[in-house]
């Protein structure tokens, strides 16, 4: 789910609680007329704002407003506000990769905000815009994400209809923690394919360390290549039968990603939480557009979800207090600890390391764990240097914030 920053205080911190709904029938046909037509209204808007070369909200709403509301029938005014800013934010980080305008799915997800929605937290109800009128729908959902939305303030909410069955994901805004100063130093933590992370204390996740079935890294690699045969066997057969199946396993590999960059995110923030550290991770925003990769390889880099991780990781640790530093991930596996030495013969292999300077040897995740933790301190060292006029450095403030968002991919 997008939560954009309009929908949290700044003094706190987002967070998603997600509600199931109960509509009746009428109410469900409703609120499917209302998702379609959003997404309508979206795409409209977004053609509109492709062919002009216009992104930046507040023009778009000047060149797409009255006309998306001509184009599409029972939209309603702040239905259509919505549908505006979606669309800026939609091209914000990926216009430059964008070859054609950005078409939005029929059945996609719409976001609700508090004009389009109220919440009646004693009969736990929940009011929301359809095009032919409000619905009020009861709604359930874990004890502790009922107890947020009653007691907390709320955000935007994204509307979702997943398999016939209704949800509503809430941002929700949590008291921010004091970061507190990492006095041990700093945890690294080495993202790649091979091993999804290796830790500065020589912990490979997942394995041993992380409690359920899967044994390792070899372990989730066989899982996605099994998965990956399984769609492309029954993709070929392309019978009725294979498609039910398709439908059955729709998503259970993204879930199966998720759950582990979940349970990794939180054992490492947890140790560092216990050693009285902070965490630092490779700052690997855009490398699919840096790495030139093997056609055989493509898909396993293109399948790679370090950016869930990092996400993950980075509100896991701003929830917790806990020091969060991404630093430059240029030559951390060609690196040596110890002398500094920078050489590509340092790596005689994928996962060995070989200071052909001063003889350390180790594996090389290890080792580049080892060296983003060096970097995080110094790259923390940085930040808090004192200011010119007395004031926290801005620098500080910036890499102290929660992210934009909070699911992968």
């Amino acid at each position: 789910m997008a939560i954009r920053r309009s929908a949290t205080k700044r003094h706190g911190l987002p967070t998603i609680v997600q509600l199931r709904l109960t509509p009746t029938p009428v109410q469900a046909e409703a609120l499917a007329r209302a998702v379609l037509l959003c997404n309508q209204a979206a795409t409209v808007v977004s053609r509109l704002a492709w062919q002009h070369r216009t992104f930046a909200v507040v023009e778009l709403h000047r060149l797409a407003y009255y006309e998306v509301r001509g184009q599409v029938a029972g939209l309603g005014a702040q239905a259509a506000v919505r549908a505006i800013a979606r669309v800026a934010g939609a091209y914000a980080n990926r216009r430059a990769s964008k070859k054609r305008a950005h078409i939005f799915r029929p059945h996609g997800a719409v976001p609700y905000d508090a004009r389009l929605m109220s919440f009646n937290r004693d009969a736990r109800t929940v009011s929301l815009w359809t095009p032919t009128g409000r619905v009020t729908v009861p709604y359930t959902g874990r004890p502790e994400g009922l107890k947020a939305i009653e007691a907390l303030p709320l955000g935007e909410a994204d509307l979702v209809c997943r398999r016939g069955v209704w949800l509503l994901q809430v941002a929700v805004t949590l008291a921010k923690p004091v970061v507190r100063e990492p006095v041990g130093g700093f945890v690294g933590v080495d993202q790649g394919v091979a091993n999804l992370a290796v830790t500065s204390d020589g912990a490979v996740l997942p394995g041993p360390a992380l409690a359920g079935p899967i044994g390792g890294n070899g372990h989730v690699r066989t899982l996605r290549e099994r998965r990956h045969r399984q769609r492309r066997r029954l993709q070929k057969k392309g019978t009725a039968a294979a498609r039910r199946v398709l439908r059955r396993l729709s998503g259970r590999e993204r879930r199966l990603m998720t759950d582990l960059n979940h349970q990794i995110s939180t054992f490492v923030v947890r140790e560092a939480e216990r050693t009285g550290r902070g965490v630092a991770l490779e700052d690997l925003q855009g490398i699919r557009s840096r790495v030139r990769a093997h056609r055989l390889q493509r898909r396993t880099l293109h399948n790679w979800a370090f950016a869930q991780q990092t996400t993950f990781t980075r509100y896991k640790a701003a929830r917790a207090g806990i020091a969060f530093v991404p630093v430059d991930p240029a030559y951390t596996s060609q690196t040596c600890p110890e002398c500094g030495h920078i050489s590509r013969a340092n790596r005689p292999a994928r996962g060995r390391f070989v200071c052909i300077g001063c003889g350390p040897a180790g594996h090389a995740d290890h080792i580049a764990a080892r060296n983003i933790t060096t970097r995080g301190i110094a790259d923390w060292a940085a930040i808090n240097q004192p200011h010119a006029t007395g004031l926290p450095s801005p620098r500080r403030d910036r890499e102290s914030k929660p992210p934009d968002s909070a699911s992968g991919s």
